[in-house]
């Protein structure tokens, strides 16, 4: 994260004595990406973090990946995939992935088990309900329209809160989310053009401290999956700092940049991650141009699969398609995509769009996952040539 926190208890020095109150020394452990090279947080436990006492291989719920053939737009819709609920974690319906990035849905209500997934950040976005996201830099709060980025390796822990189950979209990356670089300054500080800024980011201010022994923590790594027995609880952290940890930001905190025509996709840019982009469409005033059609043109992103989840207000360009709360369009490389036919015509002369999504953008294909064949609206590709 491209900001400074101090959280805790910290000596005044790096790398320098500190003491328990029983004379013992808390134990440094440095998070850091890149080997030495990029962000990290210095991380101080009253137990060493290396202590293990079991290791086994685990075995998760399969997920079966297809190529999507024939090639076609689809529409998912992901609350048909609504349940008895699950945990947040191993509950996750996997819909859409390639070798960069998985993205998956989840009804969840109860909480998952401690988990540390060492292939990559992942950045959850609450459709609804809340959600208590236990680590070990603290505890995040987050509530509906909130975007999480859980660093990668970070042992935590999801616990849904509240009345209702929590409704999550899961993007799971593989490698770092953050914000695009354009929006920051050379020594990480959100420029005057960035829709968003320090001011609009929540972090853990004070820390988690669990006691526990064998506790176990499930983590996925780059050949499989293994369950691990801690001899302590991981959450024994007194204090860290650093600019490594997870933050939240709302998506009603996005400020959207409009024009007099109108603007493509990567003005609604909100994070960036290893080939793929992640992008807010919010409420807004749309182009004032007095010819100006505010829906998007016809357009062929001849390098990037687009994927958008519907989840509030009404899209003006997907109007008559079928598209409703929590559902998925996936417009792929090979096929030219825009709005529904009449949609440009309805358009002209509004000033306001209510609309809420969130868009993944990606420059390798996506495959379809076990759960995209359970839900998805086989009618959704011909309804641009309004015949039966």
């Amino acid at each position: 994260m491209p900001y400074y926190r101090s959280v805790g208890e910290l000596p005044r020095k790096r790398h320098t004595q500190f003491r328990q109150p029983d004379g013992s020394l808390y134990t440094e452990e440095l998070m850091g990406q890149e080997g030495f090279s990029s962000d990290s947080s210095l991380l101080y436990h009253r137990y060493a973090p290396t202590a293990i006492v079991a290791a086994e291989e685990f075995t998760p719920p399969a997920v079966t990946r297809l190529p999507n053939l024939p090639l076609k737009p689809r529409h998912l819709r992901t609350h048909k995939l609504d349940g008895t609920g699950a945990d947040p974690v191993l509950g996750r319906r996997y819909l859409l992935a390639n070798d960069d990035v998985r993205i998956a849905y989840v009804l969840a209500d109860r909480p998952s088990p401690l988990f540390r997934d060492a292939t990559g950040d992942h950045c959850l976005y609450v459709e609804a309900g809340t959600l208590r996201v236990e680590s070990t830099f603290g505890v995040l709060d987050a509530v509906a329209g909130d975007y999480v980025i859980i660093p990668t390796s970070t042992v935590h822990r999801l616990v849904p809160t509240g009345d209702t189950p929590t409704r999550l979209l899961a993007v799971e990356a593989s490698g770092h989310i953050g914000p695009p670089k354009r929006y920051l300054s050379v020594r990480g500080q959100f420029l005057e053009h960035s829709p968003y800024c320090e001011r609009d980011v929540r972090g853990p201010d004070t820390p988690l401290l669990v006691d526990g022994t064998d506790v176990e923590v499930l983590v996925r790594h780059r050949r499989g999956w293994t369950r691990h027995v801690f001899a302590n609880h991981p959450f024994d952290v007194v204090g860290w700092d650093g600019h490594l940890y997870p933050w939240a930001f709302s998506i009603h905190d996005f400020e959207p940049i409009t024009g007099r025509i109108h603007q493509p996709p990567p003005v609604h840019q909100t994070f960036a991650g290893p080939n793929f982009v992640i992008c807010s469409f919010v409420p807004r005033k749309v182009d004032y141009h007095p010819d100006a059609i505010p829906v998007p043109y016809h357009h062929h992103n001849v390098d990037s699969d687009e994927m958008l989840f519907y989840t509030g207000g009404n899209y003006e360009a997907r109007r008559g398609s079928g598209i409703e709360q929590g559902s998925i369009s996936l417009h792929p490389s090979g096929f030219t995509h825009g709005p529904q036919p009449g949609a440009a015509e309805r358009a002209i002369g509004v000033d306001f769009f209510d609309e809420l999504a969130v868009m993944v953008d990606t420059f390798r294909p996506l495959d379809l996952c076990d759960a995209a064949t359970e839900c998805e609206d086989d009618a959704y590709a011909w309804t641009w040539a309004r015949r039966p």
